[in-house]
């Protein structure tokens, strides 16, 4: 988004426009037409100073745009003028000041540490438990691959999980109802396979 900038790291003092290239290049070929570059060709010749660019956009000052206005009413108008020919609305546009000092990044972590902590003490997500669907598609399946297929199938997805194997007299039905969401698709997965 274009708009006014302070920020110290970037620019120092100075305060500067950052304009989005692909908003003024339409501004620019709807109301001029020239079909020539916005910023070389007419904002640069207007007095405009690029004082960084990027891809996408470019940071401007220059006179009745940065220089020599009143900070509480902000407006693009110079610009405006310059790059399409025309008289500027007077829009005020904000002023976004960055503030990189020591003191402002304190706060913030900039390394992975203090990420993993935050990971560490965020509690693990409880997991779902199979959904109607799965569990009547599984009785499905159990009547069509057999008991013994089920109990060896069952067996191997469950293992690594806090899932129990299944008991020798533990009905299908009770097996099924234990087991969450990724493993009944797991489940699935391996009774439907050859």
């Amino acid at each position: 988004m274009s708009g006014f900038t302070r920020d110290t790291k970037r620019y120092g003092d100075n305060l500067v426009y950052e304009a989005l290239g692909s908003k003024w290049r339409r501004y620019h070929d709807t109301h001029c037409g020239c079909g020539l570059n916005w910023v070389t060709e007419h904002a640069e010749p207007a007095g405009f100073t690029v004082v960084r660019s990027g891809t996408g956009w470019v940071a401007l000052t220059g006179p009745g745009l940065t220089e020599d206005v009143d900070e509480s009413a902000l407006t693009a108008n110079a610009l405006w003028e310059a790059v399409t020919g025309k008289p500027g609305a007077g829009w005020v546009e904000p002023l976004n000041i960055v503030d990189r000092s020591e003191a402002a990044s304190s706060g913030r972590s900039t390394t992975g540490a203090a990420a993993a902590k935050r990971r560490e003490r965020r509690p693990e997500a409880e997991p779902e438990p199979a959904t109607d669907k799965q569990l009547k598609y599984l009785t499905t399946l159990v009547s069509k691959v057999g008991r013994e297929r089920f109990d060896t199938a069952f067996n191997s997805v469950v293992q690594g999980t806090e899932i129990a194997p299944r008991g020798t007299d533990e009905k299908t039905g009770q097996a099924l109802r234990r087991l969450t969401q990724p493993v009944a698709r797991k489940l699935i997965t391996t009774l439907v396979g050859p």
